[in-house]
């Protein structure tokens, strides 16, 4: 079975508990997931992706202030479930994650960063990830200036051989587009009840593991600065309706 049909089996989680230190003049207390962009609360943009994709279940992995997370979005988005992992005490995005584990069912799961968007083909990704037989799969985009993102080393068959740091200059190069395909096994090797990040922490621990890196030519867009947040709401209204397609 593929594609959509084996889609809403597979469990959703959208790291959602950013300060949005960056974004406070913007934001005052909402948490960064809650920025509105064209009226409505950005973490909707990605629930609306993936629902069109055939996902059905949602788990929301919440920081500071994810009672309003929780009371903003509620049970149900669509045709999705939602559901909600709060972290004891700030974990990292790795560790909120290894703490909402007991509510991913499932031998797979979709992971998401809740900061940015990327119109990738959701069901290609899983169909790529599973022939490839990965246990961990980085969705890719290349940007004009990865200098604020730091750039993604990997191989033409897709292996990721390496992370590069942050550079002053700019430069073109293939970013980690926040999105992940990642086996249980996987999510269950990060070390529970610890602050770790996977971007900084996990990912460069698993290289030379079966790390493997899908690139795609999606649009792409985060709003962890004040710059690229002011854009997002045109970026949107440019996609018109039905995309991602």
């Amino acid at each position: 079975m593929s594609g959509v049909d084996s889609l809403a089996r597979v469990p959703v989680a959208i790291l959602a508990g950013g300060l949005g230190t960056r974004l406070h003049p913007a934001l005052g207390d909402h948490p960064k997931v809650l920025a509105e962009v064209g009226g409505r609360p950005f973490l909707r943009y990605l629930l609306d992706q993936v629902a069109e994709a055939g996902f059905r279940d949602v788990v929301l992995c919440t920081g500071w202030r994810a009672e309003a997370v929780e009371e903003a979005l509620g049970k149900a988005h669509g045709p999705l479930r939602l559901r909600y992992s709060p972290e004891p005490q700030p974990l990292g995005t790795a560790g909120a994650l290894r703490h909402a584990l007991p509510l991913l069912t499932g031998e797979t799961a979709l992971v998401m960063n809740g900061d940015s968007f990327c119109g990738a083909d959701l069901i290609a990704a899983w169909d790529w990830h599973r022939a490839a037989r990965s246990q961990a799969t980085l969705l890719l985009v290349e940007v004009d200036d990865a200098s604020r993102y730091g750039r993604v080393e990997v191989d033409m068959d897709g292996a990721i051989r390496g992370f590069a740091e942050k550079q002053p200059e700019a430069v073109a190069g293939w970013i980690n587009a926040g999105i992940y395909w990642l086996d249980r096994a996987r999510i269950e090797s990060i070390s529970p009840q610890m602050a770790l990040s996977l971007e900084r922490d996990v990912f460069p621990a698993w290289i030379g593991r079966g790390l493997m890196g899908l690139r795609t030519s999606a649009p792409f867009i985060d709003i962890g600065t004040p710059g690229s947040y002011a854009r997002a709401s045109a970026f949107f209204r440019a996609a018109g309706p039905g995309w991602p397609a």
